[in-house]
């Protein structure tokens, strides 16, 4: 069927039908951040943010399942298709890259300049840094090998080993769960919290924000196996493997400089 619409229609792009999710994902997008910004001068309680956070994700959920339907079950994921979905992928990794270009700037602006403010040094006098050698040494080797295991199950299943993918793909998923762990065991032993000036905004800001994708990483990925135990994504098709692959061999490389900036030199 979908051979046919595509060459009656002339082309091989996918012309997507009428959907409610774009306009209703705006408005709970909206609700997310007035609450939000509502919450933080003391207008209204949590449960307005946890309310908006909720129906974004309920509504991505959503929009994604449509969307996975369209290629694994419609057959509407040409090979046209599947390279705009890459580039488009690729282009919202750029947009992470310069969102965490961002972060380092203001860590560095501090760090390799301090004001009298701070003491004139860096750290700043009174905080003691997180040994770069101990929990975020051994945080960068699970990472690290959870891209290698990772690798692994994509090769794997482009070769049709489907038994190996799978075995792959949970070794990933219990290192991403032991190391956003360790991550929540440092930030519960840090002798610093965010409001200590400066350098607690940044470290909390620019690793906090690197566990939140890693969070969103391992829910990437937990997809990908349930559709590929589902039978979904095969040696030919899977594409919403490599999405998720991408998305987290950034991560890695993200920490990598995390690891190098923050705690070894920055400390």
């Amino acid at each position: 069927m979908s051979l046919i619409k595509t060459q009656f229609q002339g082309h091989a792009f996918h012309i997507v039908d009428l959907s409610p999710w774009p306009l209703i994902n705006s408005f709970a997008l909206l609700s997310l951040t007035m609450n939000s910004v509502a919450y933080f001068h003391g207008v209204i309680s949590q449960n307005g943010v946890f309310l908006g956070l909720i129906s974004t994700i309920f509504v991505m959920v959503l929009w994604f399942r449509d969307v996975s339907a369209e290629g694994a079950l419609g057959g509407h994921h040409t090979f046209a298709v599947q390279r705009s979905l890459n580039l488009g992928v690729i282009l919202f990794i750029v947009s992470e890259i310069f969102f965490f270009i961002s972060i380092f700037w203001a860590f560095f602006h501090s760090a390799l300049a301090p004001v009298v403010e701070l003491g004139a040094m860096w750290p700043p006098m009174g905080i003691e840094p997180i040994n770069a050698f101990e929990i975020p040494l051994l945080n960068t080797l699970i990472l690290l090998s959870s891209g290698a295991s990772l690798t692994w199950a994509h090769h794997a299943l482009i070769l049709g080993q489907r038994k190996s993918s799978i075995i792959g793909f949970f070794i990933t998923l219990i290192l991403a769960v032991i190391f956003t762990a360790y991550q929540g065991i440092e930030y519960l032993e840090a002798p610093f919290t965010i409001s200590d000036g400066a350098y607690g905004s940044t470290f909390f800001f620019s690793t906090g924000f690197h566990g939140l994708h890693v969070i969103i990483g391992t829910a990437f990925l937990a997809v990908a196996l349930a559709r590929i135990l589902s039978y979904q994504l095969t040696s030919e098709h899977h594409l919403g493997f490599e999405a998720a692959a991408l998305y987290w061999h950034f991560v890695d490389v993200v920490w990598l400089f995390l690891w190098v900036s923050i705690y070894w030199w920055g400390s």
